[in-house]
């Protein structure tokens, strides 16, 4: 066998081996991880968006099937957050090939306020589990704020708007409103990279 075909066969071979490495590698990597679950009682629960290690990855009711939390093993941080409401901090020890079930239960902070006149802000934005940002805080996700009975209920005045999802460009715009105005704003984010969202959604802005 002449040295060129040798060459030949020993490069397919070394393919072929990769190639079954790949699979084994995923393989081992599912082997190892572990599942977070939410729970929640109310609306209220369900709605609230969830960050994790400061990355926001939805609101609670949508984290399961293709969106179910697969984590690696060791601490993480969760933190659930809801317009009005206390913030629910808790750091978790997630075990390989483990279920580790997280409780929510929003407590109203007795800080927060609420305008007494009010301007009305309907949303039309895809996707719909963007995460919504008024002046630099969360207000919720987009599709609690559309269709034919929600909106938004914010103060008269300038304000800045951002929709913002991982894996997307966050969507900026602001907005001068007068008392009593109703407003639309419509947009589909940008797919881009995860490097492109914005911090907002990566760090949990304290009050």
């Amino acid at each position: 066998m002449s040295a060129q075909k040798l060459a030949a066969r020993w490069a397919l071979a070394v393919v072929s081996i990769c190639g079954l490495l790949a699979p084994l590698s995923l393989r081992a990597q599912k082997e190892v991880m572990g599942e977070l679950r939410f729970s929640g009682a109310t609306e209220v629960d369900k709605d609230s968006g969830v960050w994790i290690d400061g990355q926001y990855v939805g609101f609670l009711k949508e984290l399961k099937g293709d969106k179910k939390i697969v984590l690696l093993p060791g601490e993480h941080e969760i933190v659930v957050r809801q317009t009005g409401y206390k913030d629910l901090a808790r750091k978790i020890v997630v075990e390989p090939k483990q279920t580790h079930l997280v409780r929510v239960r929003m407590e109203k902070d007795a800080r927060a306020l609420y305008p007494t006149v009010t301007a009305e802000v309907k949303l039309n934005v895809l996707p719909e589990r963007a995460a919504v940002f008024v002046d630099d805080a969360y207000f919720g996700h987009a599709s609690e704020f559309g269709g034919t009975f929600h909106s938004m209920l914010i103060s008269p005045g300038k304000h800045r708007i951002k929709i913002a999802l991982p894996g997307y460009r966050t969507f900026e715009m602001e907005v001068n409103l007068a008392a009593g105005q109703k407003s639309e704003i419509k947009t589909e984010l940008v797919k881009g990279s995860v490097e492109q969202a914005s911090p907002l959604i990566k760090q949990v802005k304290q009050p």
